[in-house]
């Protein structure tokens, strides 16, 4: 596949729910054009564009692929994304790199939650979008009802630009609602007739529907029809590409993916109608709003990068401006460091084919880039930085541990890898809970990471409950003696002070020096305090961090021969352990401020459940999409996995941010529970 000119080049990112069809849509396409020579699918694991191991497995996209088309003098870069929440930033990406949306929508289910999300992704960029009906086929079909539940959900610039010809096991093919022609695959090509006289009511109405949708694309035009004059075919065509670029028209194709059926028509309107990578709104950077310029210096911007077993790590970029050449050099905008592109790969799935050049829209694959990570950009003078998506924010938290601990230093180096081909997944070590936790957007990506680890490297992978940071606190003040003697027939040690504890509400630690007659010499001093500072970072309640504590030294005793730092330090950590004993100890948790937003038919189950994990509601609103804003205090330890629980609350609809800030007392009864548990682990180590 060569190098094409940049008009030539169409950019579609194939969105949807998991399950609407868009990987049976990008393989239809392939097979139809010749580029594989069987229709692949991802139901018996032989799709060409679902290649990774998990992939097969679970029988559902994970990762973008692409799918590279030619199409006459067109080639076609089919962005294939995963409709599966938990891989939404991956898709999110490879929109960045698309000039349109095609969204796929099965045609029994209609629009889901992830097409509804990914809709308002595209809202967001002012991107073009169209949509395919799919699996028109299928029992229990009806296109007028999907289409009332298109315009519903997405709004009335919606139109029909292919209708159906029976629905269901009667479905035959399409009517091309542009050129008023029937269309009809069969034995590998298709076949184009007038349209039966059963649909010709319908097909007009449509296209009536269509010219008024269109018109405002064009101010001289729009006059023409407000005055009653019909357009003329080429008229139509201009206003139908006008529109949809500038995303005030989104046309609606209908077909199914299965039987081939409205697949060709869709790649021809590809061709004519969907805008270039030059009719993209412009692209924000550091520089200013830029646009794809085939004659600038050359830059690309790295959408998505993977790490393949064989190959190593692939750039997946968007070339922005100029011409991309093996072995050219280029700066990067982050690090100001350069990079060699040593090779140019245009992929299908898992397959490379080395390339000589790539214009500027097109999207290339470099191999073995030493720095650049998903988000940078390579340009030639090194001073560009594109802002790219705003990518979800990982929420969900899982510690994990090698099974084997000689296995450690792999399973970190493998995170490490992991990290930097996913912004989405996160890896670090709570020095405070002692867990090596991996952060992601929910259960399903984390245990496709694990599940990598254990088929890639043989390393087998534990996941921990969370270690919630709790502290530990007093209420009251007391006193105690810490004493510390020990003879072993040589020198001993001896140290013995007097602790004073009291709260300290808000102000941390304080320690106090109230000795006076030389009870305790000065120089033994710092080890009482030290001795404190320790015992109070390994807890004494549940084994959780003492704060807000005022610690008075006030009187002790020494031997002249056996006292030593040591033996002080000891003395202090009995002392203390011994006052907080009489100072009525207690447990603090972190609390989050969590902000939910769902359906409205939702928020009474969001309102209902959070009493039970002893939230209290702060506030509720409405959003600008009538959707439900509820905002709660809650205990960390009660949300730090919510996403799981949202989604079973609302079907997967939900939405929440969370920020953990200040602590409250814990409950007795749920303060024993955990000093329960503590003393249990302690007894079994």
């Amino acid at each position: 596949m060569g190098a094409l000119s940049t008009d030539k080049i169409r950019n579609l990112v194939l969105l949807g729910q998991d399950g609407s069809g868009k990987t049976s849509l990008a393989e239809a396409m392939l097979y139809m054009t010749k580029r594989t020579n069987r229709m692949g699918t991802t139901s018996d694991g032989k799709s060409n564009l679902d290649f990774d191991s998990e992939e097969i497995k679970r029988k559902f996209t994970i990762s973008t692929s692409i799918a590279p088309i030619t199409f006459g003098d067109y080639k076609f870069n089919l962005l294939d994304t995963s409709g599966f929440s938990d891989f939404m930033g991956d898709t999110v990406a490879a929109m960045f790199a698309a000039e349109l949306g095609l969204f796929v929508v099965d045609a029994v289910a209609g629009p889901q939650v992830a097409t509804k999300k990914l809709w308002r992704k595209a809202d967001e960029t002012n991107m073009a979008r169209a949509i395919f009906i799919n699996h028109v086929d299928r029992e229990h079909t009806d296109f007028d009802i999907v289409m009332d539940a298109l315009t519903k959900a997405f709004g009335k610039r919606l139109g029909a630009v292919t209708i159906p010809m029976g629905v269901a096991e009667n479905f035959k093919g399409v009517v091309d609602i542009v050129r008023m022609k029937a269309r009809v695959w069969k034995d590998g090509k298709e076949i184009i007739t007038d349209i039966p006289a059963e649909y010709a009511d319908a097909a007009e109405s449509a296209r009536e529907t269509l010219c008024e949708l269109i018109a405002e694309a064009d101010d001289e035009l729009l006059m023409k029809y407000f005055e009653g004059e019909p357009f003329e075919q080429d008229e139509i065509e201009t206003l139908l590409k006008l529109a949809i670029s500038q995303d005030i028209f989104v046309p609606v194709f209908v077909g199914s993916t299965l039987v081939m059926q409205g697949v060709y028509g869709l790649m021809e309107d590809i061709a004519a109608y969907f805008p270039a990578p030059t009719e993209h709104a412009p692209i924000a950077s550091n520089d200013g709003d830029i646009e794809i310029d085939p004659a600038g210096e050359p830059a690309g911007y790295v959408f998505k990068t993977l790490s393949d077993p064989f190959v190593g790590r692939l750039s997946y970029i968007k070339v922005l401006s100029g011409k991309l050449e093996p072995n050219i050099e280029l700066s990067n905008g982050r690090t100001g460091k350069k990079e060699r592109l040593g090779h140019l790969y245009v992929m299908m799935g898992k397959e490379n084919t080395d390339v000589k050049e790539a214009v500027a829209g097109d999207i290339i694959v470099v191999p073995k880039l030493s720095e650049a990570t998903t988000g940078d950009t390579l340009s030639a003078g090194g001073h560009l930085v594109v802002e790219g998506p705003k990518l979800p924010e990982p929420l969900y938290p899982v510690p994990i541990e090698a099974a084997n601990k000689k296995d450690e230093d792999k399973l970190g180096d493998f995170l490490a890898k992991a990290v930097e081909t996913d912004p989405t997944l996160v890896m670090y070590r709570d020095e405070e809970t002692h867990q090596t936790i991996v952060k992601g957007l929910g259960e399903t990506q984390i245990d496709v990471v694990l599940s990598r680890i254990k088929d890639r490297n043989g390393i087998a992978v534990n996941q921990l409950p969370i270690r919630v940071p709790y502290r530990e606190s007093i209420r009251r003040t007391a006193q105690a003696q810490g004493r510390h003697k020990k003879q072993t027939g040589g020198s001993g040690q001896f140290g013995d002070c007097w602790l004073r504890v009291e709260p300290n509400p808000g102000m941390g630690y304080e320690f106090l020096d109230e000795v006076v007659g030389g009870r305790i010499p000065r120089n033994f001093i710092p080890a009482v305090d030290k001795g404190v500072r320790e015992t109070m970072a390994d807890g004494i309640l549940a084994g959780y961090p003492m704060v807000d504590i005022k610690c008075a030294v006030y009187d002790g005793s020494y031997h002249p021969v056996d006292s030593n730092e040591m033996a002080f330090k000891t003395a202090a950590r009995l002392g203390l352990k011994n006052a907080c004993a009489k100072a009525d100890m207690y447990l603090l948790e972190p609390m989050a401020n969590i902000t939910v937003t769902v359906d409205e038919e939702y928020a009474g189950s969001i309102m209902s459940d959070m009493p039970t994990k002893r939230g209290r509601i702060e506030g509720m609103s409405t959003n600008e999409f009538g959707e439900s804003v509820i905002k709660a205090r809650v205990p960390y330890a009660e949300v730090v996995q919510y996403g799981k629980q949202l989604r079973s609350l609302t079907r997967g609809s939900g939405e929440y941010t969370i920020e953990v800030e200040g602590y409250e007392e814990v409950p007795r009864d749920q303060a024993a529970k955990i000093i329960a548990e503590y003393e249990a682990s302690k007894n079994e180590k």
